[in-house]
């Protein structure tokens, strides 16, 4: 590994333990470490720490204050559209409400999208949303990862749009998925997402049915919605949980 290379790897490893550690609390009732404190701690050097630090002033999460040092952002100004912000976010007490309203920008999104694919996929697209199909059907068989399988589906939803906006929601999507899949499949009481469900929406994208996509990934949607706000209503939750549930790791969802 070159020295730069090495020195790109550290600094993104203090942004994530940093950022990790904003978002979860643990500089709520103490200041900011400042440049050398992080160095030590880190035994990195101070130009490693000060990217790292702009990197989380970036996302929002830091704000640098003339002869004041760095302080921590309130969270209305953290970037929840970076991925790694989402990420450590859902790292911290589990938020059904946080889920809620992430998903609701999906109902937003992904409908649109699907009615887009069904008018722009190219061949090698709409390849890949059958192949994607052909894992879920794989996964029932427990012959691929349930978890893995759903999430390239909508992966190749956003990109067969043809739209580098839609597709630049891949990353997005896939770290909300990774915690969404998981409760909707526990709501619903099934370890797997309903194949036939996500196959109604590939057969209308690859039929050029742009009207039938977008209805068909709409209920997708909607559904895990609807079952999140009912849990919600069980609950009466309106904040962070007392459960804490780490991020999970890329193996089938368990019911």
């Amino acid at each position: 590994m070159t020295a730069s290379r090495h020195s790109g790897t550290r600094t993104h490893g203090i942004v994530h333990d940093l950022g990790v550690a904003i978002v979860t609390g643990a500089y709520a009732d103490r200041p900011f470490p400042v440049e050398f404190d992080l160095a030590q701690r880190y035994q990195a050097s101070r130009s490693a720490v000060r990217e790292a630090v702009k990197m989380l002033t970036a996302k929002g999460l830091l704000r640098a204050r003339p002869r004041q040092g760095t302080w921590i952002q309130a969270e209305e100004f953290w970037n929840l559209q970076d991925p790694d912000v989402l990420r450590w976010m859902l790292q911290r007490r589990f938020s059904l409400p946080l889920l809620i309203e992430f998903t609701e920008v999906r109902l937003g999104i992904e409908p649109a999208a699907a009615g887009l694919a069904a008018l722009s996929a190219t061949p090698a697209q709409s390849a890949r949303i059958a192949e994607a199909i052909e894992r879920m059907d794989a996964a029932g068989r427990g012959e691929d990862d349930s978890l893995e399988s759903d999430i390239a589906f909508h992966s190749a939803v956003l990109k067969a749009t043809g739209n580098r906006f839609y597709a630049q929601q891949c990353e997005l999507i896939e770290t909300a998925l990774r915690f969404s899949i998981r409760q909707t499949n526990s709501y619903k009481g099934v370890s797997l997402a309903s194949i036939e469900d996500h196959r109604r929406v590939a057969d209308a994208i690859l039929a050029g049915d742009a009207a039938g996509a977008e209805a068909a990934m709409r209920y997708l949607v909607q559904e895990a919605l609807a079952l999140m706000q009912a849990a919600l209503a069980r609950t009466g939750e309106t904040g962070p949980s007392e459960s804490i549930v780490p991020f999970p790791s890329a193996h089938r969802p368990t019911g």
